[in-house]
């Protein structure tokens, strides 16, 4: 009887949504009376045996919440701060990842709640999934992002990936805390980002460049205009004069696409003083190039092994912007455009918990021999897996000196950094341990 009782109440809440012209994603705490309300009235009429009685009525009020302001069975994974990531590869196969340990879960859906959920997540993105787009990226309103991808690219089922950013790291100073890098790291960092230098994040998937970003972008100085560029809203800098712009892809007549070249190319029209590109892919790093060595500061992701591997991506994606694209143009502008790495790392301990670390943080030199780009490690992890000091050095002294540090003794052991080098310093970092960086964190 419980349940028959939570159908007809869903249906009465559905019927007063609609009546009353509430939008039940938008308007939370509108829906969330109207349900209580709802409940209230629904058990007077079931003391009289109107109606059904609810056997749980605030798991009532939870479930049909959910089920029409949320995303149904799946809005209590999205809930659960300890999950970052939902992925079903068939209604009956949801999986999550908590803590970096996937799961299969009890939750079993029919196709057709996986199309309307699937529907109900792209309603607010105004993006569409159809036989001729059977692939979409979005962004929810809780800021996940969504994936998708649907028959007959796959074989039989709709898979659906959802990650979500469990930990918003919005400064250095918070990724210190986190145990992703050591608190001389990011007092260098910190410099590098207020000076004007362009830097690359690297890793491989999930292992943090998005979050790096954005506590990157936390160091830039409050007077700069940033405009950022990527194919979904996902970055959150922490930055006050910011304009974001998102990709578009094309109508179902095949006009109006928007690509992320052209989003770097307009940028460069808005009178940015930085520019961040969520992540580079393709052809767009010929444009970033462009920019870079205009002068423009930025920063950007890419997906790659290594530090190094990174660099020599950045040399091979500008050759797909055309044939008239040489490597004797991108491997010297590479090199004098790009100033630091951060390489990110992703490993599993024997327990199955994910570590989230910066694994090396390289200078390009600005030097090419015999076409190879010449690199010097600045930090980067021992045996042990601490984050050390090696023996490079970052090019652009002058601009350290122009922002007012001094980068050989912040290079230097930190204890012998004399106070007041730095103008703004990122946070209490003093009293970071030798093991500072081993701890793990997580976000994407």
């Amino acid at each position: 009887m419980g349940e028959e009782g939570a159908r007809i109440l869903e249906r009465e809440v559905r019927e007063l949504v609609r009546r009353r012209g509430l939008d039940p994603i938008g308007d939370r705490a509108g829906l969330s009376s109207l349900v209580t309300d709802a409940v209230g009235d629904y058990a007077t009429r079931a003391s009289v045996g109107v109606v059904p009685p609810l056997a749980d009525p605030a798991a009532a009020v939870r479930a049909v919440t959910d089920a029409v302001g949320g995303f149904g069975p799946l809005q209590p994974y999205l809930d659960d701060p300890d999950i970052e990531e939902v992925w079903l590869n068939a209604p009956t196969h949801v999986y999550v990842a908590r803590r970096g340990v996937p799961e299969l879960t009890s939750t079993v859906l029919t196709a057709e709640q996986v199309r309307d959920l699937v529907e109900r997540m792209l309603k607010t993105s105004g993006r569409r999934l159809d036989l001729s787009s059977p692939f979409v990226d979005a962004r929810l309103p809780g800021g996940e992002r969504l994936h998708v991808v649907i028959p007959d690219i796959t074989r039989n089922h709709f898979a659906v990936n959802i990650r979500k950013h469990v930990v918003r790291a919005h400064s250095l100073a918070d990724m210190v805390r986190l145990g992703s890098l050591t608190a001389q790291a990011a007092t260098f960092l910190d410099a590098a980002v207020r000076a004007g230098l362009n830097v690359l994040v690297s890793g491989q998937t999930q292992a943090g460049k998005t979050t790096m970003l954005n506590a990157l972008a936390g160091s830039i100085p409050g007077s700069e205009r940033v405009i950022s560029a990527e194919e979904v809203w996902e970055l959150r800098l922490p930055v006050r004069d910011h304009v974001a712009l998102q990709t578009r892809p094309p109508s179902l007549e095949g006009t109006g696409e928007v690509p992320l070249r052209r989003l770097v190319k307009e940028a460069l029209r808005m009178r940015p003083d930085r520019i961040v590109i969520g992540e580079v892919r393709e052809a767009e790093a010929f444009d970033l190039l462009i920019a870079l060595n205009s002068g423009i500061p930025g920063m950007c992701t890419l997906h790659a092994n290594t530090a190094r591997e990174a660099v020599a991506k950045m040399t091979t994606l500008p050759l797909l912007a055309g044939e008239n694209v040489s490597d004797r143009f991108v491997v010297p502008t590479v090199a004098s455009a790009v100033d630091l790495v951060v390489h990110l790392g992703l490993s599993r301990t024997a327990d199955g918990v994910v570590r989230r670390q910066v694994r090396e943080i390289v200078a390009v030199t600005g030097r090419v021999e015999e076409g190879r780009i010449e690199t010097a490690g600045i930090f980067d992890r021992d045996a042990d897996g601490d984050l050390r000091r090696g023996d490079g050095m970052p090019p652009g002294e002058d601009r350290f000196e122009r922002a007012g540090f001094d980068v050989r003794a912040l290079l230097a052991d930190p204890r012998a950094v004399p106070v007041g080098t730095r103008p703004a310093p990122v946070g209490p970092w003093a009293g970071a341990g030798p093991r500072a960086g081993a701890g793990p964190w997580t976000a994407r």
